[in-house]
């Protein structure tokens, strides 16, 4: 991907007011490897002290959107977004990546996962997106 993409693709990301809301960090961006990084904040924490789901679902349509967008050249919508939860983090930072199943002209499946700083899985999902195309 050129230079000049990658960083229309970065930049349309971190404009977002959501993205900059939760406190996103993009800590790697080269052809299909995408990298982000969320520290956990107590405003993030749900009412068991714990890193809110929706937190973690979040960072997950996002770095596969990201990870989409910069493959494809073009923007994407979630279909939907099924998300396993397997760990709970208090504090520290979290980590997402994702890798592309499928792709379609219009249609792609996508997998990303969310681990802590010690590798320890957090949550798992599964998104499918609709590439907004021209054509």
């Amino acid at each position: 991907m050129l230079k000049e993409d990658i960083n229309l693709v970065k930049d349309s990301f971190l404009n977002s007011p959501f993205y900059n809301h939760l406190g996103l960090e993009i800590i790697q961006f080269q052809d299909n490897n995408v990298k982000i990084k969320l520290a956990v904040k107590e405003n993030l924490l749900n009412a068991n002290g714990t890193l809110h789901g929706g937190v973690l679902a979040s960072m997950l349509d996002f770095i596969q959107g990201m990870l989409l967008r910069s493959v494809t050249k073009t923007k994407c919508v979630t279909i939907s977004l099924n998300t396993h939860f397997l760990a709970s983090v208090t504090e520290g930072d979290v980590f997402a990546e994702a890798k592309i199943l499928q792709l379609g002209y219009k249609i792609a499946t996508l997998e990303g996962q969310i681990t802590d700083s010690g590798n320890k899985l957090l949550a798992k999902g599964i998104g499918t997106f609709k590439i907004l195309r021209e054509s």
